[in-house]
């Protein structure tokens, strides 16, 4: 992203208490994400004290059942599960603009195919049928992004197709086909140009659902048995019954560190959705 294109991204945020709010909400985590061999005070994978020891100054949040340190696995863990929310939440914003562009434009047939496959897809019970898929395709990180895409674009195509429509019949639209221009660069030059910043909105908050899943999925074994993911430990933390041992913390730290992400990308993608349809600013 180019310096006007943060500047462009920040500037609503920055003038807005909700706005900054998420901003800090998500920078706790994304430094966990990019720094986390300055933060944690431990490597995640090594065993460093007694099994289920309760939090102390050495370990703030207690240790899990063998012995690794609960904060250094809550800090590493950040890394992907952001990463699976936002190339998720990416990829769904993509291919579901990608429909709603094209379906849009072309109307007629194009329209009706695109929006009959989208309707059956919005029907179909998500839930059931991400694990279903994800029992065939088996377990990884990969795999979950391409599940959560495969079931979460048809919402935002809908969205596209809707704006698509409304702004193909602009004058400046009907200008570039008079000279010439074809529907590629009409769509990707004059059209796409134009829904991008709510596109951006989007994504912040299809990201929030992506963690949702991904935590979802890997809480179920769907994840990566042996990456550090804030659901992989939720997944571990049951298994290992830590629920019944009285080991509160380790389950309570990735809760509540994918509550406070969830939060701040709702927040930013709440902000920028206001900032950017005039619909939705208050009076």
């Amino acid at each position: 992203m180019s310096e006007s294109g943060i500047r462009r991204f920040l500037n609503p945020l920055l003038r807005s208490k909700t706005g900054i709010i998420g901003l800090i909400l998500i920078a706790i985590p994304l430094a966990m994400a990019f720094f986390p061999q300055y933060i944690a005070p431990y490597d995640p994978y090594k065993r460093v004290a007694r099994p289920f020891q309760q939090p102390s100054m050495a370990h703030p949040l207690g240790t899990n059942d063998i012995g690794q340190d609960i904060l250094s696995e809550l800090i590493y863990g950040a890394r992907i599960s952001l990463f699976v929310g936002i190339v998720a939440a990416l990829a769904t914003v993509a291919l579901g603009s990608l429909v709603g562009l094209i379906a849009g434009y072309f109307g007629g047939l194009v329209d009706e195919a695109f929006m009959s496959v989208t309707d059956t897809m919005l029907l179909i019970p998500i839930l059931p049928f991400m694990i279903l898929f994800s029992t065939f395709m088996g377990r990884g990180y990969i795999n979950i992004v391409i599940v959560i895409t495969i079931f979460a674009w048809p919402g935002i195509a809908r969205y596209v197709r809707a704006q698509v429509v409304t702004l193909k019949t602009q004058p400046y639209v009907e200008a570039a086909r008079a000279v010439g221009a074809g529907a590629t660069r009409i769509i990707f030059k004059h059209l796409l140009p134009q829904i991008a910043p709510t596109l951006a909105a989007l994504v912040m908050l299809r990201a929030c659902a992506s963690m949702i899943a991904e935590a979802a999925l890997s809480f179920l074994g769907f994840g990566d048995p042996i990456q550090k993911s804030w659901g992989t430990m939720i997944y571990w933390a049951r298994r290992s019954g830590a629920i019944t041992s009285g080991a509160w913390w380790w389950i309570t730290a990735p809760g509540f560190m994918i509550t406070m992400t969830v939060l701040g990308f709702a927040h930013i993608g709440y902000v920028l959705e206001e900032y950017y349809n005039p619909r939705l600013r208050k009076s």
